[in-house]
């Protein structure tokens, strides 16, 4: 097997445990294996503005995969380094399918998530008990998002929902599938559902980070639990399933590790890279 020398990480559910919080098993395999040389990036379906400051401040931390790989941003320079935004028309189209399903959406532009300002409330009852800070600390309340989309067409990275129930989820995802059968669609945490572009996700922009690299797929892991991480795990050279990963992300990966609450992510770093 190659020497790994990139390691894509997924955060909610694989990384952080279920307080959100990187053990001191797991941070102390990150550096491990960041001083060997090895470059250990969050790939996450957040915005680059919500990675949580506890991966970010590792030291020798230098790219960010964020909204599902729609961007990869150099954290030394800023520099972007893949940005695969929506076509302005697929985004409306997109958009105007979904508004009428409800739910809490956003919409990440540029690396900032935008919500809608609701005259019922924050939406956050909807939210995950365990997410909901970062829903509260991350999220920027606009008048009106038709506008905010008008006004930065060519930004647009993805869209996510959370929804009450999973009926309602599973309805607004059959519509869209149905009205843009070419978009990137997929669900991370449960009753959500999160919109790429086409041919948008986190492994094609894993691999376009390897390129820019040159490193081969050989010489990548990743590791994830959900949807959104399925094709990083099939296009990394090493894919490395959670113990509590869905079934369809434990089909197609190389290897299972133990779970998010049980070190998964140090035991894959200790076995395969260190």
């Amino acid at each position: 097997m190659s020497e790994i020398r990139l390691v894509a990480l997924d955060l909610d559910g694989t990384v952080f445990n279920d307080e959100k919080q990187i053990s001191p098993r797991t941070l102390k395999a990150i550096r491990a294996a960041l001083d060997k040389g090895v470059d250990v990036l969050p790939a996450t379906g957040r915005t680059v503005d919500g990675v949580p400051r506890q991966f970010l401040e590792i030291p020798g931390v230098r790219y960010a995969l964020t909204s599902n790989g729609a961007s990869v941003v150099d954290l030394q320079t800023g520099e972007r380094l893949v940005s695969l935004t929506f076509d302005p028309a697929m985004a409306e189209k997109a958009f105007d399918v979904v508004q009428p399903f409800g739910g809490l959406l956003s919409v990440f532009i540029h690396g900032v998530s935008y919500t809608a300002v609701s005259p019922t409330g924050d939406g956050l009852e909807v939210v995950p008990a365990n997410l909901r800070e970062y829903f509260r600390t991350t999220r920027n309340m606009v008048p009106d998002m038709h506008r905010m989309m008008e006004e930065h067409p060519t930004e647009i990275e993805k869209f996510s929902i959370l929804y009450a129930t999973e009926a309602q989820r599973d309805a607004a995802w059959q519509a869209v599938a149905a009205a843009c059968p070419t978009l990137e669609i997929a669900s991370s945490i449960e009753r959500n559902m999160e919109i790429n572009a086409p041919g948008v996700s986190k492994g094609p922009g894993l691999m376009a980070l390897a390129r820019h690299l040159g490193l081969a797929p050989a010489q990548v892991m990743a590791v994830g639990d959900s949807g959104n991480d399925r094709t990083m795990v099939q296009l990394a050279g090493l894919g490395v399933a959670m113990g509590n990963a869905t079934e369809d992300i434990r089909r197609v990966a190389d290897a299972i590790t133990a779970d998010n609450n049980h070190d998964g992510v140090a035991e894959a770093i200790e076995k395969y890279v260190l």
